[in-house]
């Protein structure tokens, strides 16, 4: 995550941009070890996302960086928005 300024909740919507529609929502944030969050996708369940794919969090919205994400992650993320 490029800024660790960034307030991540439970519940938040996640998005690939500011005007896209979200993909899923933020289950749980895990900041130590692998510094992860877990997003439910519909379709496809909870999946990890790193912290390091998340581009801003901002009024409960999280936007993450789809170049970032594991290929099973992007691929359930692209479903989601067919």
């Amino acid at each position: 995550m490029a800024d660790e300024h960034f307030k991540i909740e439970e519940g938040a919507e996640v998005f690939l941009s500011d005007t896209s529609k979200p993909f899923g929502a933020v289950r749980e944030i895990r900041p130590h070890g692998r510094a992860e969050i877990v997003v439910y996708i519909e379709n496809a369940g909870d999946v990890t996302i790193p912290l390091e794919a998340v581009t801003a969090a901002h009024f409960q919205k999280v936007i993450v960086d789809i170049d970032k994400l594991e290929s099973g992650v992007s691929a359930s993320v692209r479903r989601a928005h067919k």
